[in-house]
């Protein structure tokens, strides 16, 4: 199938193929067409589906400029909420379509000014609802809802957060939404607020058969090193390699900076400009190596990922799932290396119980060289105080 099949208006033709794709996927082929009639929808599709565009197509299909807010897209990180507002900005440039994004972490100033003008607001649910507290964002012309990564919004709290946005919209509208797994919570709240919603389910855009998993198990005095003689030995594109905490994403980004590595980190305690300007020198291929945590694992469009290495083994077997999505995609190869040690055990044997389906192959360790690692500073929290009033001792960390 075509693009030109699915009854899309010239100008959104013209802007699908000046960005250089020809044929739909799956998740675009199912959802186009429901999208443009204005029917509710639910969409069960993983990461790198395609789905962003998918719901573009609605958006830019039924809105007219200079109307007012009528389309908002609700996203749980700023990462995404910033990718999707560049598609669906270039979606719609060609009918002069005001898009713009709204997250925490900037100023809310250039927020106020821009929202006075916006067709379509994509945003994190946090901060909307700080600009719904301060009637600074007018709703009553919403008539296109979306949810992207809903499933992702909830496991990051967000529930009553959208719960008051969607009261806030219209009655009267249409909400698509999109989530990779559809779990009980998620049903319910599709149950309250959207109408006779067509389902649709798309395969992963992960090709199985292009996807290698291996696996190394090795004292925890060597991972790094062994992490460090992997990147020197294999020939690969683009590298993401996740840690489960911002401390150990610092470690071995410090480590590999040390031993002369190109890498970026990516973690939730960066600004917001600077986890962006990460994120483009790594999508430019400026830099070979990106270490983050799970803030980057979902949603985000990043070609040419060749490799992904798991230094830590995430508690969620979900988590890995969107982890090792950001490889073999597009009929490209891709390769899986997890890095194990005691602590990963328990983590991994949940990830092999939840995906029986998995074939992960145990790979000896080679003879390799053991390199400096960086020291990182050890942070006290002195809010906490033990029974005798006194700041407790032990050092804690914000995960995140």
């Amino acid at each position: 199938m075509k693009f030109e099949d699915l009854k899309l208006s010239k100008q959104l033709l013209e802007s699908i193929k000046d960005s250089g794709i020809d044929s739909p996927t799956e998740i675009q082929e199912k959802t186009i067409p429901h999208a443009i009639e204005g029917k509710d929808i639910i969409g069960e599709s993983a990461t790198g589906s395609g789905k962003t565009l998918a719901f573009g197509c609605g958006i830019v299909e039924n809105l007219e400029a200079k109307r007012g807010l009528q389309a908002l897209v609700l996203t749980p990180t700023r990462e995404l909420a910033e990718q999707v507002k560049e598609v669906l900005k270039y979606l719609g440039n060609k009918k002069n379509l005001k898009v713009i994004s709204v997250y925490g972490g900037v100023s809310i100033n250039p927020q106020i000014k821009d929202l006075k003008f916006a067709d379509v607001v994509v945003a994190t649910p946090g901060r909307f609802l700080d600009h719904l507290n301060r009637r600074t964002i007018n709703t009553s012309k919403i008539k296109l809802l979306v949810l992207d990564e809903a499933d992702r919004m909830f496991d990051m709290g967000f529930r009553d957060d959208v719960e008051k946005i969607i009261r806030s919209c219209p009655k009267e509208r249409q909400t698509l939404l999109f989530s990779a797994t559809i779990s009980s919570d998620i049903a319910r709240l599709a149950n309250n607020h959207l109408i006779n919603p067509v389902r649709i389910r798309a395969g992963k855009f992960v090709d199985p058969s292009k996807l290698k998993q291996v696996y190394y198990d090795v004292d925890k005095n060597i991972k790094l090193s062994l992490f460090y003689h992997l990147l020197m030995e294999e020939t690969s594109g683009l590298v993401m390699a996740f840690c489960n905490t911002r401390r150990s994403t610092d470690f071995v980004v410090k480590s590999l900076r040390a031993n002369k590595v190109n890498t970026v980190g990516v973690h939730g305690g960066l600004t917001q400009n600077k986890r962006s300007s990460i994120m483009k020198k790594f999508n430019d291929g400026k830099t070979h190596v990106l270490v983050c945590t799970d803030v980057a694992a979902r949603g985000l469009d990043i070609d040419n990922v060749s490799h992904v290495y798991n230094y830590e083994i995430p508690k969620d077997s979900t988590d890995y799932i969107h982890r090792i999505g950001r490889t073999a995609r597009a009929g490209k190869d891709g390769k899986v290396i997890n890095l194990l040690c005691d602590y990963d055990h328990d983590n991994f044997s949940r990830v092999l119980r939840d995906n029986r389906s998995f074939v992960i192959e145990k790979i000896i360790t080679p003879k390799i060289k053991r390199i400096a690692a960086a020291r990182i500073e050890r942070k006290p929290d002195f809010h906490r105080r033990g029974r005798n009033g006194f700041r407790n001792k032990r050092i804690r960390y914000n995960n995140r």
